[in-house]
């Protein structure tokens, strides 16, 4: 049936789609339209859904991805067959290993003719099936609204994830029968912990001398953060964060002992090592371990949505399993300062650790060594300010050295730990949130892969930061490269003139050329508004200096004296 021939009031396909999209609450829809999602496209044009127009679908995808992550909805993006589709790859890992809710959209040729033999056509369907939670081609349009709405539901629920529709062609024009039902979204409840599960954990809890807290990506919800926040105040237990639970307890917390960026060696693992018990909430071993399990080692407790995978580094002994702010604030409720429980080993590697942090956070070296570059945006950032970065060596320096007072307001992956995410992941913190300063902390490698979103940020009118620390290398891979003992080669390149390249996509550019002028350039980008771009020169020689050599003698030391 052509598109003329459809009855009057009937739906299309396509029509049909965007209805159920509206349904489910889409405000956005990130992506590179092709030919076969014209219809779809129509469709679109009429509805309340925005349409965010990307220069490549991977950044299409993280931008999804970082909608989900940020309002536990589903984000939605959208490209056309083959390439397009390929394209979405990186971003579905990304979702997928990250726990981010998002759909993504494909267009297909016609399934019920041939139109163009097989021209860019590849099975998208089984290619996303090990990177989604459900993948699926939609045949009949009638079965558009079911498909649709058990995918949302499998991407939201925990733990969340990429879903996939593929739409062909001739589906997407087809007519839908009349009064066909759009499925309104599920209010089900996540389940509850066992009463058994939750008394044991709270006997162990009571048993340990040295328990120690570590809070995990799977934390970093709302509610959650106002459970622990109950628990660590309520028991005294001193706490830790993952890369990717960074926040979710304000750090200035007396409590904090601080991040482990690094998965041993550093002055965190010193605490870690002497706890007896280790309550987990939300930890995910997608995550890059923050310490490794022995056997006859510590106990651990898993407190999450689901149960542990377990792993050679990773096998708790006792488990916790259901709504994690529910078990947290009943561990609160029912749990006590124990006379019994000795904090002061926490409290000296505590102290041990603020000391360094504050070492050379104000050196004047140029180019800018990374501690001073940690301290200066924490400086400039209002406690409310969201940093997104992308990977590289400045994401240790960031998780280990910027103390994050607020949830999700630093962005930060450490699942897949895909280069080219931070620009993306900033432009949607920005669209989220206008009345915030959001800044995206760059290498010249990871910015360079999806710096052709300058346009979108800039067309788009957002109030965008963009950091690029420079180092004109994949810093982090040399670093690597230099610590195995290999010599240095093939990881130097060139790069453009990053303040130029800001001006010709219409932002304004900025190149630090002293330290001392990196405050004052990024006070007067964040007031003024607009996209900037801030150029960083870095001196990455304190990698070798401080997590080669330091950290071992200091901790060696730290774990001497007691």
């Amino acid at each position: 049936m052509t598109r003329d021939e459809r009855s009057e009031g009937a739906l299309s396909g396509a029509e049909l789609f965007v209805k159920a999209l509206e349904n489910e609450g889409v405000r956005y829809l990130f992506g590179v339209p092709g030919e076969e999602n014209l219809d779809f496209l129509e469709a679109l044009r009429s509805s309340s859904i925005e349409l965010i127009l990307n220069r490549h679908e991977q950044s299409a995808g993280f931008m999804a991805a970082t909608y989900g992550r940020l309002t536990g909805k589903v984000g939605v993006c959208l490209s056309t067959l083959g390439p397009g589709a390929t394209n979405l790859v990186t971003a579905a890992a990304y979702a997928q290993l990250g726990a981010m809710p998002m759909m993504m959209i494909t267009g297909q040729k016609p399934i019920k003719s041939s139109k163009q033999g097989l021209f860019q056509i590849l099975d998208v369907v089984d290619l996303m099936r090990p990177l989604t939670k459900y993948t699926r081609q939609i045949t009949n349009a009638n079965t558009i609204p079911a498909k649709l709405r058990e995918a949302f539901r499998l991407a939201s629920e925990e733990r969340p994830g990429a879903v996939h529709l593929e739409l062909p062609e001739d589906i997407a024009a087809e007519q839908a029968s009349p009064g066909t039902h759009i499925f309104e979204p599920s209010d089900a409840r996540r389940p509850t912990a066992s009463r058994k599960s939750l008394e044991q954990a709270a006997e162990r809890i009571r048993a340990a001398k040295h328990p120690l807290i570590m809070i995990g990506a799977g934390a970093n919800r709302k509610r959650v953060s106002q459970a622990l926040i109950h628990l660590v105040n309520s028991t005294a237990i001193p706490f830790f964060t993952t890369q990717m639970g960074k926040g979710v307890i304000d750090e200035r917390h007396p409590r904090y002992l601080g991040n482990a960026a690094l998965s041993s060696g550093d002055f965190i693992h010193c605490a870690i090592d002497h706890a007896d018990l280790v309550i987990n909430v939300g930890h995910d071993v997608v995550e890059k371990p923050p310490f490794f399990m022995k056997p006859g080692g510590k106990q651990v407790i898993h407190i999450n949505f689901s149960a542990a995978d377990v792993d050679p580094v990773y096998f708790p002994q006792h488990e916790v399993v259901g709504d994690i702010a529910n078990s947290v604030e009943w561990l609160a409720e029912n749990c006590e300062p124990c006379k019994d429980h000795d904090f002061s080993e926490f409290m000296r590697v505590k102290a041990a650790l603020e000391e360094h942090l504050l070492e050379r956070c104000e050196d004047d070296r140029f180019p800018v060594i990374p501690q001073r570059i940690v301290n200066d945006v924490r400086r400039v950032m209002p406690e409310d300010g969201i940093i997104a970065l992308d990977n590289g060596m400045y994401k240790l320096w960031f998780a280990r050295n910027y103390k994050t007072y607020d949830n999700n307001t630093v962005l930060l992956d450490n699942a897949l730990a895909s280069m080219g995410a931070g620009l993306p992941s900033a432009m949607m913190a920005a669209m989220l949130y206008p009345h915030l300063k959001v800044m995206a902390i760059c290498g010249d490698g990871g910015f360079m892969m999806n710096s052709q979103e300058l346009e979108t940020a800039v067309r788009l009118q957002l109030n965008l930061v963009i950091v690029i620390i420079n180092d004109n290398a994949y810093g982090m891979i040399k670093w690597k490269q230099a610590q195995e003992g290999f010599t240095n080669f093939g990881l130097d390149y060139g790069n453009p003139d990053f303040v130029t390249y800001a001006q010709a996509y219409g932002a304004s550019g900025h190149r630090v050329n002293a330290a001392n002028e990196l405050i004052p350039t990024l006070e007067q980008a964040l007031a003024a508004g607009g996209v900037h771009l801030v150029e960083v020169p870095v001196d990455y020689s304190e990698n070798d200096r401080v997590f080669n050599k330091e950290l071992p003698e200091l901790t060696c030391n730290l774990t001497g004296d007691q």
